[in-house]
């Protein structure tokens, strides 16, 4: 059992905030200097406004990261009112990188930058068995994890007005949450998209991060409309130095790494929000709402003792409920402002980050069997399909026999492939 690890961050004041801030940061406790004996707030760390994002992921993201590829679910998420630097601590910028892309680095860090394709073709041309059979896919792992190959899966997604949208796939919307024994929770229709490497990760989150929900407030000229969830599957499995099949039978560890930017909470007397953004901001409150009474009845013991902790009452809670109390390591980080107008807001959340530290989950490695349905085995299949078309297109233009021999054992595998996948759904 390991509780919840909370990170509080300061957004940088303006000069003439700085003269009238009510706060006081003190090691890793933050006060309110009129009344230090009454509101008073302890966390893991506590960081000022002059800090780097680099020194807030080392805190804990880091160990995380790690964790997810040794087998263990991790989830990072920053919470926080509106404006108070969630998205620039998540993503960051050109001069100072953010959470996700410093846990794709690392992620990939491991890895030697190449990834090794092999093809091995056993027989002669005439006597093709089934294309899955030529490949296997190596990713080369730091020394300590060189006897184990990786599949690595990304996904993108948005919650906007309590709809999951796929920004991998912009035109995939209203997207459905279900569970099952094999997947567990998972968003039904989902683009996950094999990566290779720390840039194509990054190309892609661009490309995702484009079809974003932002608008404009009184308080943020590029306010978040929607939380996000950036995820990464991490597949493993033990590497084998004599020849097997797709077939055979294996222990398979299988991690998620959930990134997430939450959209911050808001009033509407201080944004200003009408019409549409006034409907967004009710939508991101009432998810933020429901997120905060998971966390009291989660730190108040509520699921242990058999009572309701409200986890389908969201999107977000249901899609993170393994992160909130179940099988995963989980870091929150707390933007606040220091500023006197915003107060009563700093206050509120760290009132929940406070409940957030009572929260415990009990991570453990991840591993099921190797099976058809693996996604190892699917890719194998793909993957092999193109690399065989690819090597043998020059000689199948001038044999017609060998041509429909392939195509035929293309289709096999498509078969396969669909059958597996129905067998999900």
């Amino acid at each position: 059992m390991e509780r919840i690890y909370v990170t509080v961050r300061a957004r940088p004041l303006s000069p003439e905030e700085s003269k009238c801030s009510p706060w006081k940061i003190s090691g890793s406790s933050i006060h309110l200097t009129n009344q230090p004996s009454k509101f008073e707030f302890v966390a893991d760390r506590v960081f000022g406004d002059e800090c780097r994002t680099i020194d807030v992921y080392e805190a804990r993201t880091k160990e995380i990261v790690a964790s997810a590829v040794r087998g263990f679910n991790g989830t990072v998420f920053a919470y926080g009112q509106t404006n108070s630097g969630k998205t620039y601590t998540m993503r960051g910028s050109n001069s100072e990188p953010g959470i996700i892309p410093l846990a794709v680095h690392d992620l990939f860090k491991s890895i030697q930058e190449a990834m090794i394709l092999l093809l091995y073709i056993f027989c002669q041309i005439k006597t093709l068995p089934i294309c899955g059979q030529f490949m296997h896919v190596l990713l080369s792992f730091s020394p300590k994890d060189m006897d184990r190959e990786f599949l690595l899966r990304m996904s993108y997604m948005e919650i906007y007005n309590e709809e999951i949208n796929d920004l991998l796939v912009p035109e995939h919307r209203k997207l459905q949450i279900h569970e099952s024994l094999e997947r567990g929770i998972y968003v039904a229709g989902l683009r996950e998209e094999i990566v290779t490497c720390a840039e194509q990760v990054l190309d892609l989150m661009e490309f995702g991060e484009s079809h974003r929900h932002i608008g404009e407030t009184n308080m943020n000229l590029h306010s978040s409309r929607s939380h996000t969830i950036f995820r990464m599957i991490i597949e493993s499995k033990e590497r084998v130095e004599e020849e097997g099949t797709i077939d055979s039978c294996d222990a398979v560890r299988v991690s998620v790494l959930n990134l997430v930017d939450l959209a911050g909470s808001e009033r509407a007397a201080k944004t200003g929000a009408e019409g549409v953004r006034l409907k967004e901001g009710s939508h991101i409150n009432k998810s933020l709402m429901t997120l905060g009474t998971v966390i009291k009845k989660l730190s108040e013991g509520a699921e242990s003792q058999g009572g309701h902790v409200p986890y389908r009452d969201s999107k977000l809670t249901r899609i993170l409920q393994p992160a909130l109390g179940g099988n995963a390591n989980t870091s929150i980080i707390c933007n606040i402002t220091l500023a006197q107008v915003h107060a009563d807001e700093t206050k509120s959340s760290l009132q929940f980050a406070s409940r957030a530290l009572r929260v415990t989950n009990c991570a453990c490695v991840n591993e099921v069997l190797l099976s058809s349905s693996s996604f190892v085995v699917l890719y194998f299949l793909e993957i092999s399909d193109i690399c065989l078309f690819l090597s043998c297109n020059d000689y199948l233009s001038t044999n017609v026999e060998i041509k429909g021999e392939l195509i035929h054992s293309h289709h096999k595998n498509e078969e396969y492939k669909n059958n597996t996948h129905n067998s999900w759904i």
